[in-house]
């Protein structure tokens, strides 16, 4: 297969799987809990900083895409509320109506938002399919994706027999590691050719999504249990709709295993199956999300202890674990990558006995 006709493939995988992600991301099941904020102001006495409060309300999604607070001035992106009711039907309205002068959380419209929620003052059940940040920052990596590829490709057919150069020479290392490293060495020389559009496609969306959420104010789109489990279920989706007859006999009745003991062996290869892809779920979640609580949790000290002497000591450690963070975003879409790779491979293998 020519380099040609794999970035094709490239191109159209990555617009499939851009849009099934976010459309399954628009479901109220991506939507987690976030930190209400204060709703009254308290002129008495200042309000403890709350440093859980605060990590909540930076790793969770939102209505809104808030980047960063000055004093009383909240800089904040408002994005489509788009909810569903029996009574009133579907609505479309902004997510600053939510939001008063003083930013405190008010009704609209007989809908109210709490902890990040959207629900219905009379109580009856709200279908929420809003355009939420995590969701924003899903199309964005799509447009991403689509623009640097689609360009790439593009330089690539015009010019087949040209050294690279540009973000084209950025690029082509990294699809050649991917390429050598990860998908001949797992899957084989024989069959690597087809899973590479898949594999390029999601190590790409996998590593975009997690520096973006590096950004201050960028959204935690990998630490949201929905969008892994997402990746999770196309991996096993891919895995097992390719696996050979000899990988569901392995599963189901293992050669040269005694029939007494399949009874054993049997119900742990099927329950593997599934631990699989829910093992590459929970990795990357929890990964991600402990990544970005450390840091905030670096940052919090300063207000904790209210010295700012001891920004001396947090400002460069947190510093040095943002470098960090940028090795294990790649380092986490490797893996994933790695290990899907790895379960395509032993799908497809042909055994002999």
């Amino acid at each position: 297969m020519s380099g040609k006709s794999i970035f094709k493939k490239v191109y159209f995988s990555n617009i499939i799987l851009g849009l099934f992600i976010s459309l399954f991301s628009f479901t109220a099941w991506a939507n987690e809990p976030v930190a209400a904020e204060a709703t009254e102001h308290a002129p008495q006495q200042e309000e403890k900083f709350d440093a859980g409060k605060m990590i909540l309300h930076h790793i969770a999604d939102e209505h809104e895409w808030h980047f960063f607070t000055i004093g009383h001035f909240h800089a904040t992106v408002p994005l489509p509320c788009i909810v569903y009711t029996e009574s009133a039907g579907l609505q479309v309205f902004s997510s600053s109506n939510f939001k008063n002068e003083h930013h405190e959380e008010v009704p609209y419209q007989g809908l109210k938002l709490e902890h990040g929620k959207i629900h219905a003052e009379n109580g009856e059940q709200v279908y929420d399919i809003s355009i939420t940040k995590n969701v924003a920052s899903l199309l964005l990596s799509a447009v991403l994706l689509l623009s640097i590829f689609i360009g790439i490709g593009k330089t690539y057919k015009e010019n087949p027999h040209r050294a690279p150069k540009g973000i084209q020479s950025l690029f082509e290392p990294i699809i050649i590691f991917v390429r050598d490293e990860i998908a001949k060495n797992n899957i084989g020389e024989k069959h690597y050719r087809r899973f590479m559009p898949y594999l390029l496609t999601v190590f790409f969306f996998i590593w975009f999504n997690n520096m973006l959420g590096l950004i201050p104010g960028g959204a935690n789109v990998t630490g949201n249990i929905a969008v892994t489990a997402v990746l999770a279920i196309i991996a096993f989706f891919v895995t097992n709709l390719n696996g050979k007859a000899t990988y569901w006999t392995h599963v189901f009745a293992m050669p040269g295993v005694p029939k007494w003991m399949l009874l054993i062996m049997t119900p742990v290869e099927i329950v593997g199956v599934f631990m699989k892809p829910f093992s590459l779920m929970v990795r990357l979640f929890a990964n991600m999300t402990a990544g970005h609580i450390i840091l905030l949790s670096l940052v919090s000290l300063i207000f904790i202890f209210e010295n700012s002497a001891l920004g001396i000591a947090v400002v460069p450690f947190s510093l040095f674990m943002n470098v960090i963070e940028l090795i294990v975003a790649f380092i986490q879409a490797f893996i994933f990558t790695m290990l899907v790779s790895t379960y395509i491979g032993a799908a497809i293998e042909e055994h002999h006995h």
